[in-house]
């Protein structure tokens, strides 16, 4: 069995290279990629069989690198992000500086900064936005167990995690809150 530093070592090599990677997120099992890389966004749509209108989040590993991705950081997200402490992912009005196809049709982006060690881990390594979406065929089940995931979609990834494959993940998906263009906010799945 792989070491975890050698395990976060192999999906940073993978992700530069655009390639797709299976991984435990701080929720669920995930698929994801390099955020700024269109390529590689695309091979995830196809692998999932996913609709192109479905957008994917976007993984961070520190608020202060919003900045980076966001036209504008409200003070209503950093005070979201304190108050909430399950995991959290908020759909931003605007982005920047991020592959077009992770961005909604209405040209929204959902992020979600992590707190999840494991997760923290992975993005700090990597130092870019990594793609997160649930490592299932679209309209299946999303695996809350690594011999859940689709054989499809493990011989489609270039990097499959050893690390963390006997843990049983978050039994839902994150909290998304939807921010308004006045910097309200609305729940869009809790």
């Amino acid at each position: 069995m792989i070491d975890f530093a050698d395990d976060i070592k192999q999906a940073v090599l993978t992700l530069n290279k655009g390639g797709i990677i299976i991984y435990p997120t701080d929720t669920i099992w995930g698929i994801g990629c390099d955020a700024t890389n269109e390529k590689a966004v695309n091979k995830i749509y196809k692998t999932k069989l996913r609709s192109h209108n479905k957008s994917m989040i976007v993984l961070l590993d520190d608020v202060e690198k919003l900045k980076l991705y966001l036209n504008e950081v409200p003070e209503i997200a950093i005070s979201l992000m304190e108050k909430i402490n399950t995991p959290l992912t908020i759909i931003y009005p605007s982005a920047k500086n991020l592959a077009k196809n992770v961005f909604a049709e209405d040209g929204t982006v959902a992020i979600r900064i992590v707190r999840d060690s494991f997760c923290l881990e992975l993005c700090k390594a990597f130092n870019k936005p990594l793609v997160s979406t649930s490592a299932n065929i679209s309209g299946y089940t999303y695996p809350l167990v690594f011999r859940d995931i689709d054989e499809r979609l493990l011989k489609s990834a270039d990097y499959i995690m050893e690390s963390g494959r006997t843990l049983i993940r978050q039994i839902k998906p994150s909290t998304i809150v939807k921010l308004k263009s006045n910097w309200d906010y609305e729940i869009i799945r809790s």
